[in-house]
């Protein structure tokens, strides 16, 4: 039963339960600090909660700047994790529409104000309230949230989300719920289809979503990367054309084209470079978040073209659903390497090498050994 309501204005929908769950996870103590095992609790289910028993989680960027600090914000312990994918265990009485048994996942948010209009118009990830599903405040120990590196976890049910992939492809699913939704919303915002040209520029955990989404979605696409041994794998994964950004004649045959350009690197670079691809009104949109500030634009560039420079933060939970029914409807799931747990670091490591293709997935059953 519910001991206590939680006396929080900051925590509208959380409570406090009298048998909180032991958990076994990974995390870290300190951002200088390797990931290592932990355990954590969780709390019981409450009326409109749903348990799940994690099998996989997907390990995204993000995850490595936040148990390093690199962004600066994160509390300890941290448990990174937010590419969730697993089953229902339980659930409350209230919860009508998942029961135990269900596949499901769990993306970056789980929770939100629930009230203004970002969250009325199903736009939860730009809400100024919105709870990540790590390193954002909660009302239960250790005071704020931990992710899916873990067996299990305890979400409130508008915030669970129902793949319908066939079981076996259930580890590949799991990075659409960052990988996949931060690529996706981009593209329907700027209404990526038949007709239209569109650029996406890396080739990795983000990218190659980019690529087979736009692809699904009847798009031109042209991918842009660094390195010329990744031309035959762009073209595997859907893209029409490549680009070795760094060959000045293949860029500049593609100048005043492109409706959309998709930036996915997490690393700083000279943005005019692709400025100048853009045809009249074209936009780039960023979703890769480097470390230190990109190369600024010059002005003329933009305003020659009408060209914009935009961001897209992954997106909010009606349109993540929409994201996981539309790549259920096309036999999209990511590319991926299974790890357990313990291979986390050397993930962590290799990630920043580039040595993944093209995401690193747990297997959260490894958990427990």
């Amino acid at each position: 039963m519910i001991l206590s309501a939680v006396g929080d204005e900051r925590f509208p929908h959380s409570h406090i339960k009298d048998h909180p769950m032991a958990v076994k996870a990974y995390g870290t103590h300190a951002s200088s600090n390797p990931l290592e095992p932990m355990n954590i609790t969780r709390r019981e289910v409450g009326a409109h909660d749903v348990k799940i028993d994690i099998a996989y989680c997907g390990v995204c960027h993000s995850d490595l700047h936040q148990a390093r600090d690199e962004w600066g914000g994160t509390v300890f312990p941290c448990v990174p994790g937010h590419e969730i994918v697993g089953r229902v265990s339980a659930v409350g009485e209230h919860v009508k529409g998942f029961r135990p048994s269900d596949l499901v996942g769990v993306g970056c948010i789980v929770d939100s104000c629930r009230t203004y209009a970002e969250c009325e118009n199903g736009a939860e990830n730009y809400c100024d309230g919105m709870i990540g599903t790590y390193n954002g405040p909660a009302s239960d120990a250790p005071g704020h949230t931990l992710g899916g590196y873990s067996q299990k976890i305890v979400v409130h049910e508008r915030y669970v989300l129902r793949t319908r992939h066939p079981e076996d492809q259930l580890a590949a699913v799991a990075p659409l719920l960052c990988a996949g939704i931060t690529t996706y919303s981009p593209l329907r915002h700027w209404k990526a289809g038949p007709g239209k040209k569109v650029g996406v520029v890396g080739i990795g955990g983000l990218g190659h979503m980019g690529i087979k989404l736009a692809h699904a979605m009847g798009a031109h696409v042209v991918a842009f990367t660094t390195s010329e041994s990744k031309r035959e794998a762009a073209r595997a994964l859907g893209a029409d054309e490549v680009v070795v950004s760094r060959n000045q004649e293949e860029m500049a045959a593609h100048e005043k084209s492109f409706d959309l350009i998709l930036n996915t690197v997490a690393a700083p670079h000279d943005l005019n470079a692709f400025l100048v691809l853009l045809k009249l009104g074209g936009t780039l949109a960023l979703v890769g978040v480097p470390p230190s500030p990109h190369t600024a634009p010059q002005v003329f560039n933009l305003i020659k073209k009408r060209r914009s420079i935009a961001g897209s933060m992954i997106g909010g939970i009606p349109e993540t659903q929409e994201m996981l029914d539309f790549c259920a409807a096309h036999g999209i799931v990511a590319d991926i390497e299974l790890i357990s747990a313990s291979g986390i670091n050397d993930a962590y490591e290799r990630m920043l090498k580039g040595d993944v293709k093209y995401r690193f997935v747990i297997d959260n059953a490894t958990l427990a050994a």
